[in-house]
Order: structure tokens, then C-alpha cells, then sequence
């Protein structure tokens, strides 16, 4: 476990981020344009590492205290969180756990240092979902493979300078590999995906693959461990999901108190009308639900990283970071919904932060597991494994 006082002064140094960051975050969100101040200004507070160890230039956080951490800048907004979740939770952490010293040494302390930008490249046109119905393929050649493919709606995808990518064997015989690539090679070309609903600040890409070198060295874990890398990955991904969401729902709290109290219809703040406070009241228990669950996951998550060969402890910790982004994630949508109800005709507005959280957050419900996903494996966690749907 992180000492309480680094994970105090880490905590500061996120909360002095998160401060400096509100004003120019809601200016680029009014002109819908991506926030280019986000990564200095986390390098600045030195947050581009916050779970990686220190002998690799990190300050060696513990899953509780990195989703305290995720909590606070989800209260910025859904884009911002999910950059850090791109570098730091999907991108540092497969390196962390699967990496080779080298790689460690090559990538972790210049992706602290801000020198490098990670992303997650497992989504492609056809394969969401399921994974396992992608197409990208990689052949060996000599000292190097080449991978061809396209990967889409990339969390960090057009700002990337390394991307842990997956793969099956040209010809589909065999099983899905990872590799890490860097996008200044020959046969890397992204394109910003900027058509969508929410989270106009953050920056996700599609990228193909075309004859890509990629050296052997850069192979993630053996051959044929690629979707076992991505499912593991996952459970770190889902409880920054969920860890924002929690954020999300504290400042849509936040917001509505502030402004029930400001707001007067009807001769009285609306704060004192019986159905506001009905909305008061559901948007403080999805908070309190929420981080119980995320805390729970959290734990169970640093639980089984301190027994790495306990198959139970894992499952445990693989269900609960489902469940906690699931409830999370359902949770934020009804909160900024709610807020948005609250702020009445100004929260159908962007200039407010309800109607920003209301449009980010729905995504939520959608990557590193969509609800019916999750619900399925929550079932079949109660039921018995012979009961997956998908087997």
C-alpha cells in the first residue's frame, strides 16, 4: 500500500491539477475543440504516472488511493478522466504487469515523464464486444513482425506516441498476440474521430496498420497471450470507469445543491420544493452506492495484485470491477440527469456543468464493457460458469 502521506500529497497534487484545469477545460468544451493543456499541465503536477512504481519515474499508488485520484478528476469531466484511464489505467498497466525489464525501462519513465503518450488499441469496425472477431493480423518476419488492421473510437488514439495493440496470426491461425507500437514508424496513420456526442475536449482516433514493423522486442507477453493481456487490462480499465462516474455524480451533487439553494420559483429557493430534493436525495444515494462499490473493486483489485498467483482472488477482483463500472456507470447517467431536471431550461446547456456530464457520461455505459456485457457475466458469476453465454 501507498504511505498516507504520499498518497495525501498525490491527492493534493490532483486537486491543484483539477483547480488549474476548470477554467481552460470549460472554455475548450464551449468551443468544442480538444484541450491541448491537459498533458502539461498533468505533467507540471507530475500525474502521468501515478500507479507505476517508483523505480520507474511513478509515485507507486495503490488502486484505492489511484481511484481517489480518478474520482476527483472525473468531477472535471468524463474527457478528461478518460485520458488519464487511456495512459495510465489501460496503457502503463499492461506494461507494469506483462512487460519485459527492457520495455519497463523504454516506456514507463518517459510515459511519466509526459515524453510518451499511451493508448489502448483493442476496438476495431467489426470487433467490439467480442474481441475476438478482429481482423488485424501480424506475420514474423526476420527480427521484426508486421501487423495490418484498423482499430477504432481509440481513447487517445491521434495523440499517441505508443499503443498497445492486438492482433490474431495472418490467416487466423492461432491465437491474439499484443504488441507495442510506436506511431512514428512507416505504415502508422490515425485519424481524429471528432463526431461525437460528448467528450469534445479528448481526443479519440481511429488508426490503420499498413505492413507496420513493429520489432520482436515489442511483442507484450508471449505469443498467444494477447486476449488474456486485454481481459486482465480490463479490470484495471473498468474501475477507472467506474471511478470517474463517481466523480461525475459528486460534482452533479455538488451542482444542484449549489444551485438549489441559489434559485428561486415560486417565492421560495426550489431547494425547499419537495420533488427537488426528491432528485437531491437520488443523486446523493447513487453517490453513496457508488463509492462503496468502486472502493470495494478497488481494493479487491490491490488484493489480488499482492497474491498474483491466486486464481480466487482474481475472479473476485474481475467481478467486482464489473460490477462497480455497471452500477457506476448507470448511476452517473441517472445523476446528471437529474441535475440536468434540477437546473430546469439551463441545463439544457453546455454552459452548464449538468449538461456537459449528461452528454459525456453516457459513453460510460458503453466502452470497457457495455451494460449487457457486464450483466451477463454478473449472471453467470451467480449462476455458475456453465451458464456463460457466450462460451
Amino acid at each position: 500500500m501507498m504511505p498516507a502521506a504520499d498518497a495525501e500529497k498525490l491527492l493534493a497534487d490532483v486537486e491543484a491539477f483539477c483547480q488549474e484545469l476548470r477554467p481552460i477545460e470549460e472554455l475548450c468544451y464551449v468551443e468544442h475543440r480538444y484541450n491541448d493543456q491537459l498533458v502539461p499541465l498533468a505533467r507540471k503536477h507530475d500525474l502521468l504516472g501515478m500507479v507505476v512504481p517508483p523505480a520507474y519515474g511513478g509515485r507507486g499508488a495503490d488502486t484505492v488511493t489511484y481511484a481517489r485520484a480518478l474520482a476527483r478528476i472525473g468531477r472535471e469531466g468524463t474527457g478528461v478522466r478518460t485520458f488519464f484511464s487511456g495512459h495510465t489505467s489501460i496503457g502503463e498497466y499492461p506494461i507494469m504487469t506483462w512487460g519485459t525489464e527492457e520495455q519497463k525501462r523504454r516506456y514507463l519513465p518517459a510515459a511519466c515523464r509526459g515524453e510518451k503518450i499511451l493508448a489502448f488499441g483493442l476496438t476495431e469496425p467489426e470487433a467490439g464486444s467480442n474481441p475476438l472477431e478482429m481482423r488485424s493480423t501480424y506475420e514474423r518476419r526476420g527480427d521484426h513482425f508486421v501487423l495490418n488492421g484498423v482499430k477504432y473510437l481509440i481513447s487517445n488514439g491521434g495523440i499517441a506516441t505508443t499503443i498497445v495493440t492486438f492482433a490474431y496470426p495472418a490467416g487466423r491461425q492461432g491465437r491474439i498476440s499484443a504488441f507495442l507500437i510506436d506511431t512514428d514508424q512507416p505504415g502508422f496513420q490515425s485519424e481524429d474521430l471528432t463526431a461525437k456526442m460528448g467528450m469534445p475536449t479528448a481526443n479519440t482516433a481511429m488508426f490503420e496498420m499498413t505492413n507496420l514493423k513493429v520489432p520482436l522486442a515489442n511483442l507484450l507477453g508471449e505469443e498467444g497471450e494477447g486476449f488474456r493481456i486485454a481481459m486482465g487490462t480490463l479490470i484495471s480499465g473498468r474501475i477507472s470507469v467506474a471511478a470517474g462516474c463517481l466523480g461525475v455524480i459528486e460534482d452533479c451533487l455538488a451542482e444542484v445543491v449549489r444551485y438549489a439553494q441559489e434559485r428561486s420559483q415560486h417565492g421560495k429557493a426550489i431547494g425547499r420544493h419537495q420533488l427537488v430534493q426528491e432528485h437531491i436525495a437520488a443523486i446523493e444515494m447513487d453517490r453513496l452506492a457508488t463509492e462503496a462499490l468502486v472502493l470495494r473493486a478497488a481494493e479487491a483489485k490491490d488484493a489480488s495484485a499482492a497474491h498474483p498467483g491466486d486464481a480466487k482472488r482474481h475472479a473476485q477482483a474481475e467481478l467486482l470491477a464489473a460490477q462497480a463500472k455497471l452500477y457506476a456507470s448507470q448511476a452517473a447517467w441517472d445523476a446528471a440527469d437529474r441535475a440536468v431536471q434540477v437546473f430546469g431550461g439551463r441545463g439544457w446547456s453546455t454552459l452548464y456543468r449538468p449538461g456537459r456530464h449528461l452528454q459525456d457520461v453516457r459513453v460510460c455505459r458503453i466502452y470497457e464493457g457495455t451494460d449487457e456485457i457486464l450483466k451477463l457475466k454478473i449472471a453467470a458469476a451467480v449462476l455458475g460458469k456453465e451458464y456463460e453465454a457466450y462460451r
